[in-house]
């Protein structure tokens, strides 16, 4: 069956979530890497948490509650100016820089993203990218007040863009939304940046695992919860040719 729609995450798919580490170490010199892991790792907690208590704020607050915590924990003083500054890397993240052309060899399909972003946060991230232009929707979970991997969230796909699971390919290179798409019956390729081999070389150079190489052994291996992406790549630039093997 063909593709009728390409649906993508947006933080760590197709925008560098560690772009914002060239903003974090000019802020606190030194500190730049721990705060940016740090930072990413409680946002993502605080959203599941947040969607199981059922109390739900949008992501710009999760995200400003998430640097919090990292400032405090780590004893590092920042006056509003220079929270607001690194707050702000978030509505200008770095596109990963396949991603463009990406998106250009597949203009013939319907492209959308669907994202834990609120709907201002996303608003600005992808005019500051100019990826406005090739995409046909930009979804925030906030229409459901609810963040993924929870299945009201992937419904929006449907809702918005009026695909059925089976005609949609979701990707996404964080592995738990790959199990939730997996397991709301999406479609999904999960772009695999960094191989297991990769990240056990990594953590076995040294007894001081760095926070960067720790990230990764913690967000970006495949998670075992019984769900599998249908396709594994490496990179964006793989994504139009799976497309066009599925052209009728």
């Amino acid at each position: 069956m063909p593709f009728k729609a390409v649906v993508f995450d947006a933080y760590g798919t197709l925008y560098d979530i560690q772009s914002v580490a060239a903003v974090t170490e000019q802020a606190f010199p030194g500190h730049g890497d721990i705060i940016t892991q740090i930072w990413r790792i409680k946002q993502l907690e605080y959203t599941w948490l947040r969607s199981l208590m059922q109390r739900y704020v949008d992501f710009a607050v999760v995200t400003r509650d998430a640097l919090s915590y990292t400032l405090r924990i780590l004893g590092l003083q920042a006056d509003a100016a220079t929270r607001d500054r690194i707050i702000a890397k978030y509505l200008d993240l770095d596109p990963y820089p396949d991603a463009r052309a990406a998106l250009a060899a597949m203009k013939d399909h319907r492209l959308a993203i669907l994202s834990n972003g609120s709907p201002a946060m996303l608003d600005s991230l992808v005019k500051a990218s100019g990826f406005d232009a090739p995409l046909d929707a930009v979804i925030s979970v906030d229409a459901r007040k609810i963040f993924k991997p929870s299945p009201q969230a992937y419904a929006l796909i449907e809702e918005t863009l009026g695909f059925t699971p089976d005609e949609v390919l979701f990707v996404s290179s964080n592995p738990w939304d790959v199990c939730g798409a997996k397991a709301f019956g999406l479609n999904v390729a999960w772009i695999e940046r960094v191989t297991p081999d990769a990240m056990a070389a990594a953590c076995n150079k040294t007894d001081l695992v760095a926070p960067l190489t720790l990230f990764k052994a913690l967000r970006s291996q495949m998670d075992e919860l019984g769900f599998a992406p249908d396709y594994r790549i490496a990179a964006l630039s793989e994504l139009p040719e799976i497309v066009a093997k599925h052209e009728p």
